[in-house]
């Protein structure tokens, strides 16, 4: 999986330690045409894991954790699908000369962006019909977004792909030839930046269980704040290292995870001040 922490050395002498990625390959095992792929495990693990969580939550907020077990059923028929289209639309100069690779999910291929987009629509609707607050489900579900993305992140890894620029820093991601763009065909390190993004996102899951759980115990915060402080926290840590991606999805000469970043900072900062400026509570379905 990587080769740990392996001594070099600088210009100037000065030992350094380096810490260098290598994906063991995409796949778990093969059996005949079977193929058990790094990447849906992952993806599969992180919804087990924030689904579990999410319950535990609502428990703690007196909220049926069996509408917590619906709504991810909602979450998941709205978000998966929407996030491979997100990526189909952007990348569809591709995808219209091999349409049969549409549906192939398993192999790669999805924007968080378009997750959440899908999934808050899934969300609102679901809130709706349950006559649910849809800013408290997104207080319960904004922890279990971040670890999942925490843990999905790790996919990338393993499938050799959302790497970031060449580089010679100390840590760094080996990447084979076959999946380099043509311009770095010649540069065997890249920044990991599936390792910047699921650390931060760690971070982000840590500030939203210290403020879940806080205020469980203080009831402080108004409804909404937490899923607004995830919003703006992601959106942050994702602007910076979408800068650093090769792979990005463009529209013209914009990066659209940083445009979308962007919305969802002033989108988040709107939100907490309605809150705490004017005191006011957020629009709901309720």
């Amino acid at each position: 999986m990587f080769s740990g922490l392996i001594p070099t050395g600088d210009s100037l002498g000065h030992p350094l330690i380096a810490f260098q990625f290598t994906s063991p390959g995409e796949e778990i095992l093969r059996l005949g045409s079977f193929r058990l792929k790094w990447y849906g495990v992952l993806i599969a693990t992180a919804v087990l894991v924030g689904v579990n969580l999410s319950m535990r939550l609502a428990k703690s907020r007196n909220i049926d954790p069996e509408a917590i077990a619906d709504l991810a059923i909602w979450l998941i028929l709205g978000a998966i699908p929407a996030a491979r289209l997100y990526y189909v639309a952007f990348e569809w100069q591709t995808y219209s000369q091999h349409p049969e690779q549409i549906i192939k999910i398993w192999e790669g291929g999805i924007a968080i962006h378009g997750a959440i987009i899908g999934g808050s629509i899934a969300a609102t609707i679901f809130a709706k019909l349950k006559q649910l607050s849809f800013w408290q489900l997104a207080d319960i579900v904004a922890p279990s977004v971040a670890l999942g993305q925490t843990i999905g992140r790790w996919g990338n890894f393993f499938n050799s792909e959302a790497f970031g620029r060449p580089t010679e820093f100390p840590w760094k991601l080996y990447i084979p030839k076959d999946r380099r763009p043509f311009e770095y065909i010649n540069s065997d390190y890249f920044h990991p930046t599936f390792l910047y993004e699921s650390l931060w996102n760690l971070l982000v899951f840590i500030v939203l269980m210290w403020l879940f759980i806080n205020d469980n115990r203080h009831h402080r915060l108004r409804t909404g704040s937490i899923f607004l402080v995830y919003l703006i926290a992601y959106s942050i840590g994702r602007f910076g290292v979408e800068g650093l991606r090769t792979d990005s999805l463009m529209f013209g000469s914009l990066r659209m995870a940083q445009v979308i970043s962007l919305a969802g900072i002033a989108i988040g900062s709107i939100g907490l001040s309605w809150l705490y400026i004017r005191r006011r509570s957020l629009p709901d379905v309720v």
